[in-house]
């Protein structure tokens, strides 16, 4: 660094400032209402917190008794209430192009946290059955808690459900920061937008790649390797893709798919089917078929 003279790193300086300005999507923008950004640790934070409200008596509320943790759910209620709805209106204000200012963002924040805490207790329920899902499914798993310690696919989708349910609320951004920071730790990528039935697991899991309009029905079990993806993308009239176009399957009930399995369009998958390791799939298929290697499927449509 001291090799490096004052006026050169004063020259790159000034021309990264320069260029950065040139870009649209600067974070320090001429409106007020863009200066505070989503903090990606806060939200982070915000979703180990949520886990452990969400399988109280685990993690952090592991060491109080059971006619406490009422008392103490309570409590971590009220620290994520504060932390979500500040991160909610930073990703409003984020995502307002100039148009918004911050007391009309601070306001839809304090909406949405409370219409979100209110379906706490259905995510809750949802993850229950995700759990025991997991325990009946895997010959492996010692007990339901075993899944909720040490499965990557519980961890996934304990942070889909959460931001699933910010996608609907129309929050911006901080439902990709906590699906992302599932993708991270477990290399399973779901969009916040994928629909997610009941009883869902994904054993093992590491590369599994859900699309954002993906649709997935009650009781169905992937492996690794999977991805629910796009075959292509409509594009407008300068060539851009469209944005909001159902693209990715349509996976119906007590569908298994194993492993590393490309299922891409918006095709249906029919219930009770089951679709063989690395299968190559971009054709609809009737309920209760079995697709394997080499075995083209006749279309449903």
């Amino acid at each position: 660094m001291s090799e490096i003279k004052e006026n050169s790193m004063l020259s790159i300086v000034n021309r990264m400032v320069e260029t950065s300005r040139q870009l649209s999507f600067h974070p320090q923008g001429p409106a007020a209402c863009k200066i505070e950004l989503p903090s990606r640790s806060n939200c982070v934070d915000i979703m180990h917190q949520l886990r452990s409200v969400l399988f109280p008596g685990y993690f952090q509320l592991f060491e109080y008794s059971e006619n406490r943790i009422g008392f103490h759910v309570g409590a971590m209620l009220d620290r994520i209430a504060i932390n979500l709805q500040e991160q909610i209106r930073r990703g409003f204000c984020f995502s307002c192009n100039n148009e918004g200012d911050m007391q009309s963002c601070t306001v839809r924040a304090e909406n949405i946290t409370g219409r979100f805490l209110e379906r706490i207790p259905d995510v809750m329920l949802l993850l229950c059955e995700d759990v025991q899902a997991a325990y009946e499914g895997d010959p492996a798993a010692k007990s339901p808690a075993e899944t909720i310690f040490c499965y990557p696919g519980i961890f996934a989708i304990t942070n889909h459900r959460v931001a699933h349910e910010l996608y609907k609320l129309g929050v911006p951004v901080i439902p990709r920061i906590i699906g992302e920071n599932a993708h991270n730790v477990t290399g399973i990528d779901i969009h916040p937008g994928a629909r997610i039935g009941r009883r869902f697991f994904i054993d093992h899991g590491t590369g599994v790649v859900i699309g954002e309009t993906t649709i997935i029905g009650d009781r169905v079990r992937i492996y690794q390797g999977v991805t629910l993806g796009a075959k292509s993308f409509p594009l407008d009239e300068n060539g851009n893709p469209i944005k909001g176009v159902d693209r990715h399957p349509i996976i119906e009930d007590d569908v298994v798919i194993y492993a590393g399995a490309t299922i891409l369009g918006r095709i249906t998958v029919g219930a009770r089917s089951v679709i063989g390791g690395n299968v190559w799939l971009t054709r609809s298929v009737a309920p209760d078929s079995s697709i394997s290697q080499g075995k083209e499927p006749k279309s449903s449509e």
